[in-house]
């Protein structure tokens, strides 16, 4: 009985590491450039098992109506990136006068 109790307490702790984990994320722009709408990046199941943990860079061309236009990985675990990239396709920056390049950190932990 012992046993299954401990079994037990033991999934219930993997399941709130695993519910608790959240990515977020940081920009840095010299254009001051405001995002309008953020789309968290999901934690890739297979980084979450091996317990990778970490922040991928990247540089985001935005184009003057705030949609992203290209992303380009500056750093960060290869099995976080991808998920980070998604993620940033979605953003909304608000409108400009042109085209800028903003900086973003993703920061994944568990």
């Amino acid at each position: 009985m012992l046993r299954k109790t401990a079994v037990a307490a033991l999934i219930l702790v993997s399941g709130l590491a695993i519910v608790t984990g959240r990515p977020s994320a940081q920009t840095t722009s010299d254009t001051g450039r405001r995002v309008v709408s953020r789309v968290a990046p999901q934690y890739p199941a297979v980084a979450r098992s091996l317990n990778i943990q970490g922040s991928v860079k990247a540089e985001v061309v935005v184009a003057p109506n705030g949609t992203v236009k290209s992303i380009e990985i500056k750093g960060g675990h290869p099995l976080l990136a991808q998920s980070a990239q998604n993620a940033l396709r979605e953003w909304k920056w608000e409108p400009g006068p042109r085209e800028t390049h903003e900086t973003v950190e993703l920061k994944f932990s568990l």
